[in-house]
């Protein structure tokens, strides 16, 4: 029973950290007059006070102090900041330039670059239907380049930056509040600089209307919420479900972008995720039954 409840939980949480991240980029479109890194910098400072204030709360502050003390795990974390600081920065500057839809397809490709990335840095091996799904990915974005000679650079980044982002993570193995904290707390002197001397008119606080600033703030929990739920969905569900729950984020995100924010869906794009998708219907497939075949090698074993 407490299994089924565990996994009960861990489903909720998995689905409600990507609705968020779906959805977010309603919020930020909200704020598309604010230039991306001052975004950036307020999404940086606030997830920060959040995440330090949580982690008083929790009793986690040891970890993190021993953290930043670890010269190892600090180093990776440096990495880490500058993959994720990226990723947000392009995200942000993608929805609020009306690139959206890029960027969702960016998000369908990352589960495609984190198997090569696993080939290129892990030694893992390709089985036939992996081979297959990122031939079907890269004929998609060769379609594109052959079609309107450009690569999609955009969706691109955000898949290599947020999967270079996860393996570097692994190298460093921290919670991941407490890695987020320390993410957020190497970029905090150049958000601080950055909004001192920006000549924006939104950089200080205290010129701007309560509602401005609030949503200013509320940069923070869109940031940190998804994450803590996702790291419960990640505790409680098996990988191959976890992975299929990713998908409702860069769908929700082509939604808002065709269906709210008017971004035009063409032909040539539409064949681009088709492309796409069909790779990603074969990595499912082949993920399922390699989640079959160990479970039945696992019964053998009894």
């Amino acid at each position: 029973m407490r299994s089924n409840d565990s996994a009960s939980t861990g489903l909720l949480a998995g689905i409600s950290a990507f609705l968020i991240w779906g959805l977010a980029p309603l919020y930020f479109n909200k704020l598309q007059d604010i230039p991306a890194a001052e975004i950036l910098a307020h999404r940086s400072i606030w997830s920060l006070v959040l995440a330090i204030g949580i982690l008083l709360i929790v009793r986690k502050m040891p970890d993190f102090l021993a953290t930043l003390r670890d010269g190892k795990k600090m180093r990776m974390l440096a990495l880490t900041t500058v993959l994720i600081g990226g990723n947000w920065l392009v995200f942000i500057w993608a929805i609020n330039n009306g690139h959206l839809l890029e960027g969702s397809l960016g998000y369908y490709i990352n589960p495609l670059i984190n198997i090569l990335l696993g080939v290129l840095f892990l030694g893992e091996k390709l089985r036939r239907l992996q081979w297959i799904a990122v031939a079907l990915a890269a004929t998609g974005i060769a379609y594109e380049l052959w079609q309107f000679g450009r690569i999609p650079i955009i969706a691109l980044f955000l898949a290599c930056s947020f999967a270079l982002y996860g393996l570097a993570r692994k190298q460093a193995p921290v919670e991941s509040l407490t890695g987020l904290a320390v993410e957020t707390l190497f970029i905090l002197p150049v958000a601080v600089i950055y909004l001192f001397w920006s000549s924006s008119p939104t950089s200080n606080l205290l010129n701007n209307s309560l509602e401005l600033n609030s949503l200013l703030l509320f940069a923070g929990p869109i940031t940190l919420v998804p994450l803590l739920l996702f790291t419960i969905a990640a505790r409680r569900l098996n990988l191959s479900t976890l992975g299929f729950l990713q998908y409702i984020g860069p769908t929700l995100m082509l939604v808002v972008a065709t269906q709210v924010l008017g971004e035009s869906f063409s032909e040539e794009k539409l064949t681009t995720f088709m492309f796409v998708w069909l790779g990603l219907a074969l990595y499912s497939v082949d993920a399922l039954a390699q989640r079959r075949k160990l479970h039945l090698q696992g019964k053998a074993a009894l």
